[in-house]
Parts: structure tokens; sequence; C-alpha cells
């Protein structure tokens, strides 16, 4: 069985394949007729009397569908959106706030995708919304950062930002394409590559940071601007591009597989989570190029 490489929606997926949050799973007895004694007790197989108050609620009948991930994503999306907007006012007002703006929707977003994954909550609209408000934080912070102190004169904040905004969602509605057509087919091997792939760029990143605690940031010089740095830029942008067929693909599954709706913020989680690591690549990119 095929997993996503984004830990959410690989959580997504696990669950469903033994019944999503209890989907799956029904009353006990459902399927078959119900049985009674001579006494007009309900009786399970064995013959033993059986509470109806003590059985598990049914489960809901609704299924997933395109629409709720369409749905749920463009929430998610325009909660985030209006937060990012917000922080980069007001950071454009007071820039002492960019650094602790940064750090706390980072680190906060982070513990809520690890609890979301880990915790299987993936499909809790409450954490999933949360998640796009701090994340909302980071994003309009850093985007302050990246369009105001590090490119020059030659392009403006807004075109910078436009321009990796443009390129996140022509990025994203390429792959989609690419998925409906099949010209790339999401198979075992192709996880398998994609997710070794991801993992050497992770190592990478933390081997650069700890380097660059001893020789004043530098590291490997995969974030400094040069020519290493704009290759490994494209490469962790290709990885962002070719996670979304493994994001499709698994929501594609849980709509075929008869998932519930309330799965679609899990999917919605995810998309949300390879759409950010996109535009931040992109968006420091273009601040190569741009940069004095």
């Amino acid at each position: 069985m095929r997993e996503s490489s984004n830990p959410v929606m690989r959580g997504v997926v696990r669950d469903n394949q033994t019944g999503y949050a209890g989907f799956g799973t029904g009353m006990a007895g459902a399927g078959q007729a119900a049985m009674f004694n001579q006494y007009g007790q309900q009786v399970d197989q064995q013959g033993r009397p059986v509470d109806p108050y003590t059985q598990p609620a049914p489960p809901s009948t609704r299924q997933l569908t395109i629409d709720d991930v369409v749905t749920k994503t463009a929430i998610t999306l325009a909660v985030l959106t209006i937060s990012a907007i917000a922080t980069y006012f007001l950071v454009d007002q007071n820039t002492a706030l960019a650094t602790p703006m940064m750090a706390l929707g980072g680190i906060v977003g982070f513990v809520l995708v690890l609890v979301a994954s880990f915790g299987r909550k993936q499909d809790n609209p409450a954490i999933v919304l949360a998640y796009a408000v701090f994340e909302g934080l980071f994003v309009g912070a850093i985007s302050f950062v990246f369009a105001e102190f590090m490119v020059g004169d030659s392009v403006s904040a807004g075109a910078l930002i436009g321009q990796a905004v443009l390129g996140t969602f022509g990025v994203f509605f390429g792959m989609l394409v690419v998925y409906k057509v099949g010209a790339i087919r999401v198979t075992p091997r192709f996880t398998r590559m994609l997710f070794a792939g991801m993992i050497g760029v992770i190592v990478l990143m933390l081997g650069n940071l700890v380097i660059g605690l001893f020789n004043g940031g530098e590291g490997f010089g995969l974030r400094n601007g040069g020519p290493l740095a704009i290759v490994f830029s494209l490469v962790c942008i290709a990885l962002a591009a070719f996670s979304f067929l493994l994001d499709f693909d698994a929501a594609d599954r849980l709509i075929r597989a008869g998932a519930p709706s309330r799965a679609a913020w899990g999917v919605a989680l995810g998309l949300t989570v390879t759409l950010v690591w996109l535009y931040i690549e992109i968006l420091r990119l273009l601040s190569y190029f741009n940069s004095d």
C-alpha cells in the first residue's frame, strides 16, 4: 500500500485502512438480522443478552467527496492567508516583531502538525484551523523578512511575494494536471524514491545548521544565495512539487474507499503543509535572484 511522504496525509490514509476514527467498524451485528430469545430480549450469536444502549452509535453515512476536499482546503488556506496578511502589516509597523512572530508561528504550527499526525486528530477542524492561524504568523513574518531585508531595489516587496504566490499555485495546478492525465504514475517505487530524497534534504538541512554554528552561519553554503544554494532550493521545490502527486493520490484513495466527510480536514491540512513548504522555497529562490 502506497503511503504519502507527507506525515499528515499518511496518517489520514492509515486510519482509513482500519476504520477512520470508528468509520468502517459499524455497530455490533450490523449487516445481519437481529436475534431475540424466547423472552423477547436481543441476543448475540452466542445467545447472550445484548443491551442496545451500550452499543456504539452507527457511523456517519455521508462519505467524502471532492467537493469536501476543495471546500475544507479553501477554508484552511483562507484562514492562513488572512493571518499572514495581518502579520505582514503588523511587522511592517514594528520590525522587531518579525523574529518573535516567525518563532511563535513556526514552533506552534509544527507542534500542531505533530499532534494531528501522531495523535490521529487530522479530522479535527479546530486543530487544522489553529495550524492555519499560527502558520500564517510564520508565513507573514518570513515573507516580510525576505521582501524587505534580503532583496535589492530591483523588485518591490509586493512583486516578490506576488511572484512567489503565483509560482506556488502554478506548480500546484500543474502537478494536479500531471496527476489527472497520468503523466507520472504514483507507484511504490516512486514513493520510496521521493521519501529517500526528502530524508536526504532534511539531513543536509540539519548538517548545514550545525556546521553553520561553527563557521559564522555559512554551513555548507546551502542557504547563502550562491550557486549551490540555488541548486539546493530547486531540489527542494522539485521534491515539494512531486509530493503533491502523493497527496492527490492519497486523497483519491480516501474518496474511493468511502471515508467519512470529516476526513477532508486531514486532506486540507496535508495539502496546506506542502503548499507552505513550496511557497517558502520559491520565495527564497526569488530572493537569491533579486539580491544585491
